[in-house]
Formats: structure tokens, C-alpha cells, sequence
């Protein structure tokens, strides 16, 4: 009896509690919304590429739960703009509910097309608001989004199977089908200028025997997956100019993603790579940027060309997922090159090769995680699933070069021995880190005293960078580097990457060092 009056009271209280709840009263808005932020600025955006979602926090502050007559763009349906509000997408919506002292979201993203719209110089300033209420009540939220008109250069799709182009290549004679997104470029195709950016979608490949130019100030953005293939005989020049404002490298060439929005302005590996294929011939790069890739540059054979396969000068990679130059059994002359941030290394002389390397910087601060190789790795070999092939390394020349990071040791000399193959290198007034604390590097390619391999080099002493976690990379008044460079190898690059004499006392590395 006692275990059935206490349960008959548990279900009254319980009955009793539930009769005397009442629904929520939701009263109107009095105005008083408080909003995170007054305007919303979308960043800049592509002609036809989506944004990414920003969002409002909308805020009652009151003690009453009320609920909000009306929430719409002010251009309406024709509004470029689109809502999510409290789950519910549209660009209009009425009676939204806030409990007190509570908040919500409202998401906004946008996709628009400059050709439906008045432009100045390709771009356009696209505006409008989110209003809520009406009457005394009303307030907005300005929404403002830069838009940019570009030259879209993209494979054609198959609009009954969705399959989209790929590159057929031609090499050595022998048609080799392939699976990379992309397609040649037209004749009218092959100057890039800088009237307007380039946003390339899959591969831009320069055709067989052809060049493409790209003059100073051109800016080129790689969509996800998407870079430039040089094809045999091909080349790929750009004529990138010395920038009267470092900060501002309006004459520069610059290679990045296609995000605009500054959350993406340092993200690595949001595009391929600039790939020049085993046959492509003289490629020249002069004062570029190319950052945010998954490899920087990559290089392919002709190690033996009278002219260098690739040269690159007064350039800075940054910000590559994997490497910053990646060479197989190539040929690469660099001078007044930067490279820093490399999730594997930041110049990879793999597979043998010819590799000539003066007044720069290689440098790998890595922070995103782990990484496997050091900043400068150089190899004689090439493995695949079944077969190690071996081939010459007739040259590795480091000269007046800063060779540093944030690991140790950050070069690494892996060579497979073999008496019918030459491992030739050498490392001449240098500023290198390298400390073997563990002993895992003996051999005759770490004799640091042997004079025909290494000579009048600095180890492990700082480079003082102006700030690697922003790529700054040029050096201080303390900076170890400073003075050691080989006046001889200064004479050949004369000026340095900001134009900089440096033909008295030279600085190992791009830079010489400045008062910061």
C-alpha cells in the first residue's frame, strides 16, 4: 500500500506541474537587436565563384522572448546575396523567434556574376543589407562584397556524362593519354597580361614547341587540383619586374589559389603545382610569387640541356604542402631565390641532375606538423615499386646560400654508391645548419674539412630572419650570414632580391641584411 501511495503521488505532482505550464509568449520586437558586427564585408570575390559563409550573431538582450516580424535583403529576390536563418535558407523570411537573453545566426554567402553588373576596371563594389523589422522598429546590417572581373581558363565538360577534358601528351613522339583535368591553351592564350587575373581551373598546358609569356604584374590563381603543364619542347617565360614597393609587388608575378579571402592568403596546398614535363625546354622565371601550392615548381629531366631546363630568379616560394622545388634529374640555375614553409622540403635535387644555386635562401619553419625531409634534400636515385634506378649528380653547387630551419639537420646528402655514376657537390660560403647529434650521418659526404666539398661556410649560427611564421625572410644587423659571402659569386649577382648592391661585403642568401 505504501509503494502504491507514493507512486500515485509522484503522478499527480507530475500532472500538477504539466497543467500549470503555459506555452511560450513570444512578444514583438521592440528594435533592440544587437547584432555582432554592422557590416559584413564578404571579401573579394571572383566573377561566378562562390564566397565563403560568413556569419551574424543577432543578440536579444531583453527579458521577454519575442519574435521578429520580418527579416529580408533589402534587393530582395534580385538580391546576389543568399540567407540562412536559423536553418532555413531564402532571402526573405517572417515571425523569426529569439528567446530571452538569447541569440542566433544568420549565415551569408553570395555568387555574382560582374557581367549582370556596372563595372569600373573589372571590378565592382557589389552592396546590400539585411533589414530586420519595419517602421520604428527597423534596423539593418550592411553587406558589402568587392567583386573581381577575370580570364577563366578551364577544360570543356561533357554535359550528358559530366566527364570533364583531360591532357593527351606528346613525348619523345608517343602519344601518352593521361588522367590530368585540364586542356592546351589557344593561340590567343599563350601571353598572359595584367589587365586582368587568370583563374585557371585543372591544367593551362603550353602545347608542344610553344611559350607562354607572362608579363610583369600578371596575377594567375589556381583553382583546387589545377596548375600549368609545360609540354615537351615547350616553354614557360615570366617576366616578372622588381616591384618599386616590396609590400606591394604590383610588378611582380604573382601564382596563388583562387580563394581571395584572407583566411586562405597563407593556407599551403590549395592548388597543384607549375609542372615542367621531361622535354620541356628553357623555362625562365624572373621576379615571381609563387605560394599556397601543393609543389612550387616541378622539374623534369633534361639534366644534360645547354641551356638550363629551368632559371629562376628573384623569385620566393612559400607556403607549399609538399616541396617547394621538386627536381628530377633536371637541370635548375637559381639565384636571388627565397623558399620557406614546406611541409616535405623546400628544394628537393632528387634523381641526379645539374643544380646551380647562388645568393639564395632555403629555408623550411615549417609549424603544421611533422615533416619528414630536411629544408635542402639531394639524391642520386629514383625507386619504384619493382626497380631503384641511379643516375649522375654531375653538379650541386651552393654558393653564398643561407641553408636553414626550424629542424636538424636541414640538408641531407642521400647517396646511393655506385662507381659507374658521379655524386658531385659542394657547398661554398654558407651559413648551414647541421648538428649530427645523433651520429646518423658519417661518410665521406659530411667531411666538413674536406675543402673540395665544403669551404668558408658558417654552421649553426643564427640567421636572424625578420619573422618566418610571416615568410619574411630577410636578415637582421646580428645575422651570421651577414659579410660571408664570396665576393666572386657576389659579382654574378651583383644586386640583391629587393635590388640591393651587394658588390662590397656580400651577405650569404637573397637579402642583404637591413636595420629592422
Amino acid at each position: 500500500m505504501k509503494q502504491a501511495f507514493y507512486l500515485i503521488l509522484c503522478l499527480s505532482v507530475l500532472i500538477s506541474t504539466n497543467s500549470c505550464r503555459k506555452d511560450l509568449d513570444f512578444g514583438p520586437s521592440s528594435g533592440n537587436l544587437e547584432f555582432s558586427k554592422d557590416t559584413i564585408y564578404l571579401d573579394t570575390v571572383f566573377t561566378n565563384i562562390g564566397s565563403s559563409t560568413y556569419n551574424l550573431k543577432v543578440y536579444n538582450r531583453s527579458s521577454n522572448d519575442i519574435s521578429i516580424p520580418s527579416i529580408r535583403l533589402a534587393l530582395g529576390e534580385d538580391s546576389e546575396y543568399r540567407l540562412n536563418v536559423d536553418g532555413m535558407p531564402g532571402k526573405s523570411f517572417e515571425n523569426v523567434e529569439i528567446l530571452a537573453k538569447d541569440s542566433m545566426y544568420v549565415f551569408v554567402e553570395t555568387t555574382i556574376d560582374i557581367n549582370n553588373l556596372p563595372n569600373l576596371n573589372g571590378e565592382f563594389l557589389y552592396t546590400d543589407k539585411i533589414e530586420f523589422d519595419s517602421g520604428s522598429n527597423f534596423q539593418s546590417v550592411e553587406l558589402v562584397t568587392l567583386v573581381k572581373d577575370a580570364v577563366f581558363i578551364y577544360p570543356d565538360k561533357d554535359n550528358t556524362t559530366g566527364i570533364i577534358e583531360t591532357l593527351t601528351l606528346n613525348i619523345g613522339g608517343e602519344v601518352v593519354e593521361t588522367e590530368i583535368q585540364g586542356r592546351y591553351l589557344l593561340p590567343s592564350e599563350l601571353t598572359f597580361t595584367n589587365q586582368k587575373p587568370y583563374v585557371v581551373y585543372g591544367y593551362a598546358a603550353v602545347p608542344n614547341n610553344e611559350i607562354l609569356t607572362v608579363e610583369a604584374g600578371s596575377r594567375v590563381h589556381f583553382h583546387a587540383n589545377s596548375g600549368i603543364l609545360v609540354a615537351e619542347g615547350a616553354s614557360l617565360h615570366v617576366n616578372g619586374a622588381l616591384s618599386s614597393d616590396p609590400d606591394l609587388l604590383e610588378n611582380e608575378v604573382i601564382f596563388e589559389g583562387d580563394r581571395l579571402e584572407p583566411a586562405f592568403s597563407n593556407v599551403p596546398g590549395q592548388w597543384g603545382t607549375i609542372w615542367m614535363i621531361d622535354g620541356s625546354v628553357n623555362n625562365i622565371i624572373n621576379y615571381a610569387t609563387i605560394k599556397n601550392g601543393a609543389v612550387g615548381i616541378l622539374s623534369e629531366g633534361n639534366p644534360d640541356a645547354i641551356n638550363n631546363k629551368l632559371t629562376i630568379t628573384n623569385s620566393q616560394i612559400y607556403n607549399s604542402s609538399n616541396f617547394g622545388i621538386l627536381g628530377r634529374r633536371t637541370s635548375i640555375l637559381a639565384e636571388n631565390i627565397v623558399i620557406n614553409n614546406s611541409g616535405q622540403t623546400s628544394f628537393a635535387a632528387t634523381y641526379g641532375g645539374k643544380y646551380n644555386v647562388t645568393h639564395s635562401t632555403i629555408a623550411n619553419y615549417w609549424n603544421n606538423g611533422f615533416r619528414q625531409f630536411p629544408a635542402l634534400l639531394i639524391n642520386n636515385f629514383f625507386d619504384t615499386v619493382d626497380t631503384r634506378f641511379i643516375t649522375d649528380l654531375t653538379e650541386a653547387n651552393f654558393n653564398n646560400c643561407i641553408i636553414y630551419g626550424n629542424d636538424n639537420p636541414e640538408f641531407i646528402l642521400d647517396e646511393i654508391e655506385d662507381p659507374s655514376v658521379v655524386f658531385n657537390f659542394k657547398f661554398t660560403n654558407c651559413l648551414l645548419r647541421f648538428e649530427d647529434t645523433s651520429g646518423n650521418f658519417t661518410g665521406a659526404n659530411y667531411d666538413f674539412n674536406n675543402p673540395a666539398l665544403y669551404e668558408l661556410n658558417v654552421f649553426n649560427q643564427n640567421p636572424a630572419f625578420k619573422d618566418t611564421g610571416a615568410n619574411q625572410m630577410i636578415i637582421g644587423n646580428d645575422s651570421a650570414a651577414n659579410g660571408i659571402g664570396n665576393l666572386s659569386f657576389a659579382g654574378q649577382v651583383p644586386n640583391d632580391i629587393l635590388g640591393v648592391s651587394r658588390t662590397t661585403s656580400p651577405d650569404a642568401g637573397a637579402y642583404q641584411h637591413a636595420d629592422f
